[in-house]
């Protein structure tokens, strides 16, 4: 279940007649439980309480209900109930039918309120469903009721005007939802008086709703008409009472999509609310899904946190202005000044969505003004502009409550900053809103967007047109400034579809030959750089980790640094979620440019207790590390010594030459012959879960004896056959060699070492064994063949894993191990006999530690909450031995681990690449 689904469910909840037996399944239920989970704790075969009258949910809820006015004291007894504690219960709840008191045991925060009140408190519980929250969806909870109201009425117009779902019809769907929006938010904040607009639908229209449509379209015609024009439009008089309210909103489209009864009693509902507590940044990013069937389902969950929007524009350009504010003080010339330096600031989001950036910005803009007034004295009446703010978004309808967002933005400020009347007089008629442009933003002409300078005239569009209208603000225009800002759409390049790919090859042919391989949101870094290379501006964009690491780096950013730009501030890889927490999480980071920046660049860090720590640094480069610009490029050996890592062995063989454990074992005995043509098979997965494979390895001069199997007969002419149909010419030409793997890339006389490809980015270190000469290591993993066991320590280091983790890049959350970018380039001092001695020790407890703890499988023991702590030790151990070599101590933290890298990395490409492909002489 989504938010919105949730927040109706708990309403109907809220509004039936309580039953005590049935209450707390039937809240389970509202927050999504399944029919087979509720059934169970109904039975009492899941049911952990210990309370009487109690329902506990493990790892969730503790639930009682009570006898009347002994909510208080049932609370306090789930609270200390030992159920309680041993099932990690979230939250506890008690409740008579009168009263209903909640509180989350983890953050202490509390519910009380009569029991038809806790509907309000519905985000409160939404940890139920696996959805996070934010404190201002947990106090107010009408953005998430406005967004499910509007969508059902959306979907029941939808379905009885099929002609205004159609493409055609649906800019003319989306600028009415647009009107009702605003006319819910004008009479609830008195831009129209007495809730006129509600009164009037609900007098006018019969209760069929045969008319309700030639009610709004009259309603919608008046408030296009100017008061002077009104007598000859021959208004309704019912109509004429509406103000005029122009701004584009209402021009246009003159009909509306036909009414059934049920669509308008869910016009009435949705108006029902109290829409002057809307917040224009929460409610945009909900609404927006509303008009586009893909995110219905997701209705109400996304929605960006103004934390995460202040990672953004704080150090972008908020913080330094907040700073000029302090160093003025008192001092009236400074205050006027940068009063109008904030009249002319222009922010730019080319992928605005519903505005969230926009509106953000706004209203901070606009706070530090209103402290420069009540310093002043002077009038309050701002100066800054909307038109100052411009977006670009895709979504037709997202536009549209781009615009309206920020309207209401204006209004909600001008109410608090000035006067509630003030605010209502200057809202109509409409005339000033942010320039979002519907269009594909890496289509769109930026310059057209967003031109290069200010007029002096400082000329405005109107709300939804293009009308120029004088701005009543007096005072020297200045130079513009621009900030270039927003999270733009990521999509790897496996993701990406024709017209995305059509998308970057307009941007990057011509500059990079390798531009399919980028992600999607490269195109916004290259547009806005070479945007600022024209304008000045500086530029924050919010993007997956990957556009810094493994082959994004030397693809994009050579080209976003050749424009003139450089990294003027970071935030590191940190959690970007969205309402939804099970599947609007990603991990990115916050990267601004500016043209050349001569200040000091501010990196900031994600602490392991979750702290930022800002840093001042002398440069920060393409991997968001304090270094120089330094690209790490693939080497097709070793530049450090290190013995060789290649791919494992491919069969490409339908599945014929390849045999389960068991299968290998029974062959084996089936056929005693048959042994010598067996061997163990192994995987990344088969190596992490703690078992083996089988295959069938002959070699050139085995191939007739093998043939004198039946068994193995039948299967090399199964292989035989399934290559010789492949489409792939290389595949066919080894039908005559079915006996042969199509890729043959080693193997060993004494051991090899394992290393997986893939691995969660959850594990503290990377996934390597040892394997013995029997064994085939499969192309799903890397291998390294009769090398020293001290290998194995490196590849088991932290040190190790963040060079792969910033170098190589990752495929969705996997780290993605590469031995040309990751191993052949890992910068490694010159080790010495008794390095090598001490780290072949180090290899060795971290597989007697394995060992130690035998069944349990890599994959088990490396889980971090269940690591066990003689193998941690282990690990512990060999850390402090290899960073020991590097700079006599352990380090502080994986900044301080990477930029000892880069430096070595730096000095050890610097000499031409060179080959160190010398073999080792000891094997330890």
């Amino acid at each position: 279940m989504n938010a919105v689904e949730i927040e109706e469910a708990v309403s109907e909840l809220a509004a039936a007649s309580f039953d005590a037996a049935e209450f707390p399944f039937a809240f389970l239920a509202a927050f999504g439980n399944k029919e087979t989970t509720v059934k169970r704790l109904r039975s009492g075969s899941s049911n952990a309480s210990d309370v009487e009258g109690g329902v506990l949910q493990r790892s969730n809820i503790h639930i009682a209900v009570c006898p009347d006015g002994r909510v208080g004291e049932t609370l306090a007894v789930l609270r200390a109930s030992p159920k309680t504690a041993s099932n990690r219960v979230k939250f506890i709840l008690a409740t008579d039918g009168v009263h209903l008191e909640a509180e989350d045991l983890n953050s202490g925060e509390t519910v009380a309120c009569s029991y038809p009140g806790f509907a309000d408190h519905f985000g409160f519980f939404l940890p139920l469903a696996g959805i996070s929250t934010v404190r201002a969806i947990k106090n107010n909870p009408i953005d998430i009721k406005a967004t499910g109201r509007l969508n059902k009425l959306y979907v029941e117009l939808q379905k009885d005007n099929p002609e205004w779902a159609t493409e055609a019809r649906r800019p003319a769907m989306n600028q009415f939802m647009a009107r009702l929006i605003f006319c819910f938010f004008a009479e609830d904040t008195g831009i129209f008086l007495n809730h006129l607009f509600t009164k009037t639908i609900e007098q006018m229209s019969d209760s069929r709703a045969d008319n309700t449509h030639e009610v709004l379209t009259e309603l919608f015609r008046a408030m296009d008409t100017k008061i002077e024009d009104r007598k000859a439009a021959n208004l309704p008089r019912w109509a004429d009472a509406f103000p005029y309210v122009n701004g584009g909103l209402f021009t246009g489209i003159a009909d509306c999509p036909r009414f059934s009864r049920i669509a308008r009693s869910y016009l009435l509902r949705a108006a029902e609310l109290n829409w002057q507590e809307i917040n224009p940044d929460i409610f945009g990013s909900m609404i927006q899904a509303v008009a586009d069937d893909e995110e219905r389902g997701e209705l109400g969950m996304h929605y960006t946190s103004v934390p995460n929007i202040l990672k953004v524009l704080n150090p972008l350009f908020l913080d330094d202005l907040r700073g000029q504010l302090e160093a003025a003080g008192d001092n009236a010339r400074k205050l006027r000044n940068l009063r109008k330096r904030l009249s002319s600031i222009r922010v730019f989001d080319p992928a605005c969505g519903s505005g969230n950036f926009l509106v953000i910005a706004y209203i901070r803009i606009r706070e530090i003004e209103h402290e420069i007034v009540k310093r002043t004295g002077d009038t309050p009446k701002s100066w800054v502009p909307l038109t100052n703010f411009y977006g670009i978004e895709i979504k037709g309808f997202a536009a549209e409550i781009a615009r309206l967002s920020l309207l209401i933005a204006e209004f909600q400020c001008d109410v608090r900053m000035i006067s509630q009347q003030e605010a209502r007089l200057n809202v109509l008629p409409l005339h000033r809103t942010g320039q979002i442009r519907a269009g594909n933003a890496l289509q769109v002409d930026w310059f057209a967007v967003c031109p290069t300078a200010l007029s002096m005239e400082r000329r405005e569009t109107d709300l939804f047109g293009t009308t120029p209208i004088q701005d009543e603000i007096d005072f020297e225009a200045k130079e513009a400034e621009t900030y270039i800002c927003g999270n733009p759409p990521y999509f790897g390049s496996k993701w990406q579809s024709e017209a995305h790919k059509d998308d970057l090859k307009a941007i990057f042919e011509g500059r990079t030959n390798s531009w399919k391989s980028l992600d999607y949101v490269a195109g916004w870094f290259m547009k806005a750089a070479d945007y600022a290379a024209n304008t000045g501006a500086s530029i924050a964009f919010v993007s997956t980790n990957s556009i810094c690491q493994g082959q994004q780096v030397p693809i994009l950013w050579p080209l976003v640094f050749a424009t003139g730009s450089d990294i003027s501030f970071a935030y590191t890889s940190f959690k970007w979620a969205n309402l939804a927490s099970r599947n609007a999480v990603v991990t990115v980071v916050v990267i601004g440019l500016r043209r050349d920046y001569g200040g000091a660049p501010k990196l900031y860090e994600t602490s392991a207790d979750g702290k930022t720590i800002v840093r001042e640094v002398a440069h920060i480069n393409a991997y968001l590390i304090p270094a120089s610009n330094i690209i790490v490029e693939a080497a097709r050996k070793p530049l450090n010594g290190l013995p060789e890592m290649l791919f494992g062995n491919m069969p490409r063989d339908a599945g014929y030459l390849l045999l389960t454990d068991e299968e290998r074992r029974r062959l084996g005995s089936e056929y005693p012959n048959a042994r010598k043509f067996l061997r163990r098979f192994q995987g990344s997965e088969d190596f992490t879960s703690g078992r083996y494979r089988g295959c069938i390895w002959i070699e050139d001069d085995e191939y007739e004896a093998a043939l004198q199997i039946p068994a193995l007969r039948e299967r090399l002419a199964a292989v035989a056959k399934s290559r010789g149909e492949s489409s792939a010419v290389s595949t066919r030409q080894y039908a005559a060699k079915p006996y042969r793997f199509v890729q043959i890339q080693g193997v060993s006389k004494s051991h090899s070492i394992i290393i997986p490809r893939h691995t969660s980015e959850n594990r503290e270190y990377l996934p390597v064994g040892i394997n013995p000469s029997d064994v085939i290591i499969a192309d799903s993993a890397l291998a390294i063949y009769d090398a020293p066991i001290w290998t194995l320590s490196i590849i088991a280091s932290r040190l190790h894993l963040v060079w792969i983790a910033s170098v190589c890049g990752k495929i969705k959350t996997d780290y993605r191990y590469s031995n040309t970018i990751g191993w052949n380039t890992f910068p490694l001092p010159k080790l010495t006999h008794r390095n090598k001695y001490e780290l072949a020790s180090c290899a060795e407890n971290i597989l007697l530690a394995r060992e130690n703890n035998f069944p349990q499988s890599v994959s088990d023991l490396y889980e971090p909450s269940e690591m066990p702590e003689i193998l941690r030790m282990a690990h512990d151990r060999n850390d402090e031995t290899l960073e020991r070599i590097y700079v006599g101590r352990r380090f502080r933290n994986d900044t301080e681990r990477l930029e000892k890298l880069f430096e070595l990395y730096r000095k050890m490409a610097a000499p031409s690449s060179a080959d160190h492909s010398g073999k080792e002489d000891l094997l330890l």
